[in-house]
């Protein structure tokens, strides 16, 4: 029997339980008291790991569910949700690990995410999985797109950066 690939709904999910965990790993960092290097260097995973499902979504998986759904307000939402993301993004990465509000800009948008994915779950992805999407289709246009953005990390990160800076 042949396996099938995972499809959106899948990898995305995926990506949401990958960044939970390492939230859970930061928080467990603040809590050891590990040094500041330690803790920006997973602080910047996270925010790289979070800038490249943001993509994923708006380039991809938000037009195909807008096209299929009819339902401008949900992903209206979701879209300003990541542009939020985004701002806590950029923040974490132009301040020093040392800087003493470095933890709780990290445990913020933590928070943040979490009520974003929770949103998602329940009032995005249910309305997918109850349509006729071809998630198998999109999941393979999913892949391939986030294994061209890994090839991008740092071009991602300074975009992020300059955001910050602007």
């Amino acid at each position: 029997m042949k396996k099938h690939a995972p499809d959106a709904i899948d990898l995305l999910d995926a990506d949401h339980l990958a960044v939970h965990s390492m939230f859970e790993a930061y928080r467990e960092l603040v809590a050891a008291r590990a040094p500041a290097p330690q803790r920006r260097t997973l602080a910047e995973e996270i925010c790289i790991e979070l800038t490249i499902h943001a993509r994923l979504e708006e380039e991809i998986f938000y037009p195909a569910v807008r096209d299929a759904l009819d339902d401008d307000e949900l992903l209206d939402d979701a879209e300003d949700e990541h542009g939020s993301q985004r701002e806590f993004v950029a923040q974490i990465l132009a301040t020093s690990a040392e800087d003493e509000l470095y933890d709780a800009k990290v445990a913020v948008l933590g928070d943040y995410v979490s009520r974003h994915v929770r949103k998602e779950r329940e009032q995005v992805f249910n309305r997918v999985m109850a349509s006729r999407m071809d998630l198998q289709s999109l999941g393979r246009m999913l892949a391939v797109r986030k294994e061209e953005l890994r090839s991008v990390q740092d071009a991602l990160k300074e975009d992020a950066l300059a955001s910050a800076l602007a």
